[in-house]
């Protein structure tokens, strides 16, 4: 994977992915149209072959989900936009009335370098629940409400390394090995 460029303008991601790796990565910042599917992983598919088309050399994308299981799995990829326009504490509001707060942290990898048909794919899941409020100022997106089985904290409050050892994404990148 060492001649992959990561697709994101997401600094965050990308440096979260170089941290995981323990090397440095090549990023590319690229306008990718964004698929409104069902699931992170079609989302995740359907970005590398855009990217893949754009730049014409073997590239890697990466996609998160929150699935909150009192919602039947949504948000799931529409998290971001929820978070746009809802903001993080109307997500903990959502669930309140329900003593089911479960939810699934997903990282979808996907790349390609044109040598095969299919775009390769690994994912990285983490159970745990949402908070009851927003807490800590770690990371980013929705780790401020993202609780791991396993551990206390939100993402948002533990360190860089703390996360690491239950992140979704790290999980997704030790698959793409």
């Amino acid at each position: 994977m060492r001649s992959f460029a990561l697709v994101t303008g997401n600094l965050d991601k990308w440096r979260e992915a170089e941290r995981l790796l323990g090397r440095p990565l090549e990023r590319i910042e690229l306008d990718l149209p964004e698929l409104q599917a069902a699931t992170t992983r079609e989302v995740a598919v359907a970005k590398a072959a855009a990217a893949f088309a754009m730049v014409g050399r073997p590239v890697i994308v990466e996609d998160a989900g929150l699935e909150l299981e009192a919602l039947g799995s949504f948000p799931g990829p529409f998290v971001k936009f929820w978070e746009k326009l809802g903001g993080m504490e109307s997500m903990c509001r959502a669930l309140d009335g329900t003593p089911n707060r479960a939810a699934t942290a997903v990282c979808v990898l996907a790349w390609t370098d044109g040598t095969t048909p299919d775009v390769r794919v690994a994912e990285g899941r983490v159970h745990g629940t949402i908070a009851h409020a927003p807490r800590g100022s770690s990371g980013f997106g929705w780790d401020t409400i993202f609780v791991p089985d396993g551990d206390p904290r939100t993402f948002a409050e533990m360190t860089a390394t703390e996360k690491d050892l239950h992140s979704h994404r790290r999980r997704a990148w030790e698959l793409a090995r």
